[in-house]
């Protein structure tokens, strides 16, 4: 194929599926599968809906927001980020203005895709586009009620850079959308 990747059989076969865990944004599922040997085992997987991932660029920097992650038990800075309610899905670019606004009041005159990447790929399918958002105007963040405690501002990419080095940007689809930015940038 043109991008590189080779369709072949899957090593890992599923012989059967069963839900565990369900909520409005995620499916807990159980596989049975069977390894090239014919051994068998269990394999546990997370269905999320991909997600769009908005880098929102202007006077040589960045907006982050900051909230609470319940997971991690800390607050944390990243780029907006996220996914329609209720595993509902749209196209991507859709999805990033809709993320910008919502999270930063920020409208975006030009959407560039950077690239699409994968996360957490030893437990979900779950992947991510990443967008560079420029020609930005300010209006009203509207926030969804898990969002409450959410802070934006704007930093320059020295500072965004050092975030990155001294441990208050860990989370990684933020430094991975960073890459693609550098790599754009460098064509």
């Amino acid at each position: 194929m043109a991008d590189g990747t080779e369709h072949e059989e899957p090593a890992v076969r599923q012989v059967s599926t069963r839900v565990v865990y369900e909520n409005p944004w995620m499916v807990v599922r159980e596989d049975e599968v069977e390894r090239p040997d014919g051994s068998r085992g269990i394999y546990g997987v997370v269905d999320k809906p991909d997600f769009v991932l908005v880098i929102p660029a202007e006077r040589g920097g960045f907006h982050l927001v900051e909230e609470y992650r319940y997971p991690i038990g800390r607050r944390s800075w990243n780029f907006p980020q996220g996914s329609l309610p209720g595993r509902r899905t749209a196209a991507p670019a859709d999805v990033a203005r809709i993320e910008l606004a919502e999270e930063t009041g920020l409208r975006a005159e030009t959407l560039t895709h950077l690239g699409y990447l994968n996360c957490s790929h030893g437990t979900s399918g779950q992947g991510f586009d990443v967008f560079l958002a420029t020609g930005l105007r300010a209006g009203e963040a509207d926030r969804e009620p898990e969002e409450q405690d959410m802070r934006q501002r704007w930093v320059p990419r020295a500072e965004f850079t050092a975030m990155i080095r001294d441990g208050r940007i860990t989370d990684d689809s933020t430094v991975a959308a960073y890459t693609l930015l550098t790599l754009h940038e460098s064509c």
